[in-house]
């Protein structure tokens, strides 16, 4: 069983040891939960990282593998945060059709009409939904740090950005019928 003293220390090929005993399996227990092999490389090469980043703060009463995985499931929660904050600002984007030939004036007046009916669909959610969804995708804070600063729960942000999301495809969506 390989021990985090020798990590701790910098023992870099120590460290390459634990690399070669447990990339393959976090590898595949990333896959696993995301069906990506793309998603499971970066997760992988990231979490490794961060655990030469962070071999101050591992502490010897757990087994290394049970500190990388911890710190790998982290990394995937935030990389999965990253990539949904983007694509649910993008995707309406991308959901407008583009035909060759179409002139770009009337590309670009779609997406500016487009952009205005999101923001009208911000503009019309309660209070504190709105300031979560705009502390969320404006400012690219994490739900762990809306959370604390609005002392409430990470699952209570994750519900209002939730309901906030299906309040806008629902104007975007009624609008555009």
């Amino acid at each position: 069983m390989l021990s985090t003293k020798e990590l701790k220390a910098g023992d870099e090929f120590y460290f390459k040891q634990v690399f070669d005993q447990y990339h393959q399996k976090l590898y595949f227990f990333i896959l696993y939960k995301t069906k990506s092999e793309y998603i499971a490389e970066e997760v992988a090469q990231m979490a490794f990282t961060k655990l030469w980043q962070c071999r101050q703060t591992l502490h010897e009463e757990y087994t290394v593998s049970t500190q990388l995985f911890r710190i790998a499931t982290t990394v995937l929660i935030d990389f999965l945060r990253k990539y949904n904050n983007k694509n649910a600002v993008t995707a309406p984007l991308d959901a407008v059709d583009i035909d060759e030939g179409v002139d770009s004036t009337n590309e670009k007046m779609q997406g500016v009409e487009l952009q205005k009916k999101i923001s009208e669909a911000v503009n019309e959610l309660p209070p504190v939904r709105k300031q979560v969804f705009e502390m969320s995708r404006e400012q690219g804070m994490s739900h762990r740090e809306i959370a604390a600063s609005l002392s409430v729960s990470s699952r209570t942000v994750e519900t209002h950005i939730y309901k906030a999301l299906k309040q806008i495809r629902k104007h975007i969506s009624v609008e555009t019928d």
